[in-house]
């Protein structure tokens, strides 16, 4: 059991491993090898997760820190004191993440099979699968904001890829495919600036990026150890009651141990609590002992003076020494720490909104349909959107202490949360692709989770994260199913003999028109009547809608739920403005949800069917069929993981709050958020507004069809004619982003390269100045200076050697008498030189 968290390196290495043998062999190995490969690395990842939860629930919550092999001391640089290790963590959070993950993606490969069947670059597409899992576990393992931050870039170039995974389709299709692409990355990139801020804020603050050092209690700091209290009394624990055990009000007893008699290495002589955990392990080190286990949370001392904060992470340093009179210097001006904080959590905040897509950085996610549904479902339903929602879980110790401590951040997290949710909300209800309903859906309900957040209900977000996962992967792939059998049929209709096929000349599911074709396989409107032809994706279908609506007993009705009360409680018993905000916005969004998905429902699946493609679609083969029939067993069943107490037929049969318990062993302000019995008037408000929707939606659009020109039924009445227009428009954001942000750039772009680069740069500096510039200095050196002093110096010595020459050859008569004549005077001339130095002496005598 204790050795298990030594297996999360696998986690990661075998998705990367499948990718990196469909990217190299998968052309050869062919289309059923590549599958194989595909499913079977994304399954053991998810076998691997199974077994970090038994080990997650058996010690009871205890956390490990892994070192992998060959990364030890990732980033060391000691003349600075720089230790960054390519950490990673296996506690109650990450499990989660990585279930969720592995799971549905599991169930996404294997649809993937059947859906992707006959695409030419069907290895290419398992090799991006798994590379994107793998950079998602990265993510979701990381015990540090550096190893977070490597998986949130890797997830973001996989993405770029599957979304624009058909960017060599004919013209417009994939000039459509690649400019999605080329959005939702750029988009990113901003929410990514974001994210960097922050990380250089912590690590100039902190010293550090990890979340927690080895050895700390994995749930609680310095400042928590004793003396928390949650609003509702069923965890009460104060300092004055610790003896020598109290229940935690779920079973588990608290140990409260004085900090001179523990000790960390001397595990063995620690108390265990009723799970049968020992309470003294300590997060696992590869340079401690050689128990690998992390103390149980319950494990508590009796004070708070034995911390060095120095030695704790990120999170235990801000609760250490948050609302202190600690300030952090900048070299040039310095910042108080509370207020370093808030500006990091602000900076995370615009990193979550470009990941997480909410206001203003959500304009990508409905552009991204254009990459196959399960790029749609994997990615913008399950995994990388709920990243931001993941990231501020993890870090909420910041926005904890911020919310007690008078800050506005937790008011800024619900406005931007409900606001982007019935935003999205209202954009759907006139959407007439399949996909981009559900696209908008998916922005929405990432609406919830970050409202959550923000007024403070983290297993809510978290809990709504996994249901969400569940049954929108579900409507994603429906949708899929949807639209690969109305394409087919289409086929079908004008005996194009397409079968199972997916040709270049033909339009693919998701490709909308191509190849002349002017028929769209995703618009609603050309379907109709396909309960009748596809009728086990109807129902499983309706089963995902019935569950977004959160109609009991399905998983949104427990998930969106819990937001609610949550938002209730902080709203009217705790009398916070974040807490108004978010129940009346939330639950007004949670009727449009309703709304457009009945409106959907009706749409393709009731009345007669409305072209000849859908009269003619068949239903989907078996290796898409099968995840659709897994996920909506999970859509009835997931919701049960967090019953609340006192809920009607379940009290007594349930334990309550099994997820919330699950996660305070390494959420650290759970403990100290909302524990509320079950809210009997905030559920029977949210379903009968729920099901009143669905009835609104059934009495518009059932058996009515739609209006002539294929118009909506809300786009031909007097007073809802505007507001479907405007939903239908998008509330033109993107013509708003395209006008106010796009075009003015892309005239500043055209101007610094037509007239600053081009013109003044290049024509006039560069031809002007530099060259003509140049060419006269040249023109000088060369002309007078080259040609004229140094050319004429060298010919002029030329000439008169020349001369000189001619010269001397005059004396060249060929007469040997006039060569005796010169003979005979050189050898006097030798003979006078020689007796000159006598001669010169004989006179200086004689005289």
């Amino acid at each position: 059991m204790e050795n298990l968290p030594l297996l999360v390196p696998l986690v990661i290495f075998a998705p990367a491993l499948g990718a990196a043998v469909n990217f190299f062999f998968g052309a050869r190995l062919g289309e059923k090898w590549s599958g194989y490969i595909g499913c079977f690395a994304s399954l053991f990842a998810f076998v691997v997760s199974l077994l970090l939860l038994v080990y997650v629930t058996g010690t009871n919550g205890a956390a490990a820190v892994v070192n992998p092999p060959f990364l030890d001391g990732w980033l060391r640089i000691e003349s600075i004191n720089l230790d960054i290790g390519w950490q990673l963590r296996v506690d109650s959070l990450s499990v989660t993440m990585m279930l969720v993950v592995t799971g549905v993606g599991s169930l996404i490969h294997l649809y993937a099979r059947g859906y992707m069947h006959g695409d030419k670059g069907y290895p290419r597409f398992f090799a991006y699968l798994n590379m994107f899992l793998a950079f998602m576990l990265t993510l979701v393992t990381a015990n540090n904001f550096l190893v977070l931050f490597v998986g949130w870039e890797g997830v973001g170039l996989c993405s770029f890829l599957l979304i624009g995974f058909w960017w060599d389709k004919k013209a417009p299709e994939g000039w459509k495919n690649s400019n999605a692409a080329r959005k939702a990355f750029i988009v990113n990139r901003i929410g990514d600036f974001g994210l960097l801020v922050a990380m250089f804020l912590i690590f100039w603050t902190f010293g550090t990026l990890d979340f927690f050092k080895a050895g700390e209690l994995p749930n609680t700091s310095a400042k928590y150890l004793v003396g928390w209290q949650e609003h509702n009394g069923l965890l009460a624990h104060a300092e004055a009651d610790h003896g020598d055990a109290s229940d935690d009000g779920h079973g588990a007893k608290v140990v409260c141990v004085p900090a001179a008699q523990r000790n960390a290495d001397t595990y063995e002589s620690a108390p265990a609590d009723d799970h049968g955990a020992d309470a003294a392990h300590d997060a696992y080190d590869s340079h401690s002992s050689p128990n690998p286990l992390a103390s149980d949370i319950r494990n508590l001392y009796c004070d708070n003076q034995h911390f060095d904060s120095a030695m704790l992470g990120v999170f235990g340093q801000t609760a250490e020494r948050f609302g202190t009179d600690a300030v952090v210097d900048f070299g040039g001006f310095q910042l108080a720490f509370d207020d370093v904080i808030f500006l990091a959590a602000l900076f995370m905040l615009l990193g979550v909104a470009g990941k997480s897509a909410q206001i203003p950085l959500f304009v990508w996610l409905p552009d991204a349909m254009a990459g196959p549904t399960p790029v749609s479902a994997l990615i913008h339903a399950a995994t990388m959107v709920t990243a931001g929602v993941y990231m501020m879980v993890r870090s909420n110790v910041f926005l904890w202490e911020l919310n007690h401590a008078g800050y506005i951040i937790g008011l800024i997290i619900t406005l931007v949360g409900a606001g982007t949710a019935i935003m999205a909300g209202f954009i759907a209800l006139g959407q007439w692709d399949i996909k981009r309903v559900l696209a908008y859906s998916t922005i929405s309900q990432l609406g919830f989770m970050v409202a959550a957040v923000g007024i403070g209900a983290y297993v809510a977000a978290m809990f709504h994260l996994v249901t969400h996962a569940v049954f929108k992967a579900l409507l994603f792939l429906g949708s899929g199913s949807v639209i690969h059998g109305v394409e087919h049929g289409y086929h079908h209709a004008h005996d194009h003999n397409h079968g199972d096929h997916h040709d270049e000349s033909s339009p693919h599911p998701d490709g909308g028109t191509e190849g002349g074709h002017d028929f769209d396989p995703q618009d609603m409107r050309n379907m109709g009547g396909l309960r009748r032809r596809m009728p086990i994706t109807y129902i499983t279908y309706l089963i995902g809608t019935l569950a977004l609506a959160g109609i009991f007993p399905f998983a949104g009705f427990w998930s969106k739920d819990e937001i609610l009360a949550d938002a209730w409680y902080e709203g009217f018993q705790l009398n916070e403005a974040s807490g108004f905000i978010a129940f009346g916005v939330l639950l007004i969004a949670a009727a449009f949800t309703a709304f457009y998905m009945w409106r959907q429902i009706v749409l393709v699946f009731f009345d007669d069917a409305r072209s000849e493609a859908a009269e003619r679609a068949p239903e989907s083969n078996g290796a898409m069929l099968l995840p659709l029939l897994v996920l909506a067993i999970f859509t009835l069943l997931i919701g049960f993981i967090n019953v609340p107490k006192a809920t009607p037929l379940f009290d007594g049969i349930y334990h309550p709050y099994e997820f919330k318990h699950f996660l305070e062993h390494s959420v650290s302000s759970v403990s100290k958020g909302h524990v509320l019995d079950f809210n009997l008037l905030i559920a029977g408000i949210a379903l009968v507004l729920g099901i009143a929707s669905i009835v609104a939606a059934h009495r518009i659009y059932k058996g009515k069809g739609l209006a002539s020109n294929k118009r909506d039924q809300l786009e031909i009445g007097g007073a809802s004619r505007p507001l479907f227009r405007l939903a239908n428009a998008r509330l033109y954001w993107d013509e708003i982003y395209t006008n106010v942000i796009e075009q003015p750039f892309n005239r500043l772009a055209g101007f610094l390269a037509d007239r600053v680069d081009w013109a003044f740069l290049h024509d006039y500096f560069h031809d002007s100045l530099i060259k003509r510039g140049f060419d006269s200095i040249a023109t000088l050196l060369s002309q007078p200076i080259d040609l004229g002093i140094v050319d004429g110096a060298v010919n002029g010595v030329g000439a008169l050697v020349e001369r000189a020459a001619n010269w001397l050859r005059r004396s060249q008569t060929g007469y040997v008498r006039l060569y005796a004549i010169v003979l005979f005077f050189g050898v006097a001339a030798v003979i006078v030189l020689m007796l000159l130095p006598f001669i010169q002496s004989l006179l200086q005598t004689g005289s």
